[in-house]
């Protein structure tokens, strides 16, 4: 009896779902968190890197709120944001299940009746997308006079501010 990988996934992701949650804020650790580099004085490279249970904009948020914190530890009021984009990475998990194995002959001698077992399978019907995102700014820090385009000017107390709430810190 052969049950096919779809129904096999549908029945093991829920339980995959529950033991991943999606990544707190936090530093980069383990290929996910923020980190932040210095390009030049007042000009930063920032990114977000979320796993697959993290959401897009969970990691635009993080990435925000990671350049208002980074402003604001470099004793600046205001950062325009230069370059933003979000890259988002799929890749696919191919599974089918068979649920008994069989008896024979092993290192030991005979080895009789059932036993559970699976295996991957690259069948092109039984794939699914698991999705990561990364968010990445490029920020200047300064005064309110950055720039006459105020829609990439933010003021980082109030972005700490209003984000806040949604910020998610790992669980000590």
């Amino acid at each position: 009896m052969r049950i096919s990988g779809l129904l096999f996934l549908a029945l093991l992701l829920p339980v995959l779902a529950g033991c991943a949650s999606p990544t707190p804020y936090a530093p980069l650790s383990d290929r996910f968190g923020y980190k932040d580099s210095s390009i030049e004085s007042n000009r930063f490279r920032v990114s977000f890197s979320g796993n697959s249970s993290t959401d897009r904009e969970t990691v635009e948020t993080y990435l925000l709120y990671r350049a208002a914190e980074l402003t604001l530890e470099k004793g600046a009021a205001y950062f325009l944001v230069v370059e933003r984009d979000v890259e988002k990475t799929d890749r696919y998990l191919n599974y089918s299940y068979e649920p008994f194995g069989y008896a024979g002959y092993g290192y030991y001698g005979y080895h009789g009746g059932y036993y559970f077992r699976h295996r991957v399978y690259a069948g092109p019907d039984e794939s699914v997308p698991i999705t990561r995102y990364e968010a990445i700014a490029e920020i200047i820090v300064g005064g309110p006079g950055l720039s006459d385009n105020k829609a990439d000017l933010y003021m980082a107390k109030e972005v700490i501010e209003n984000l806040g709430p949604k910020i998610v810190r790992p669980k000590s």
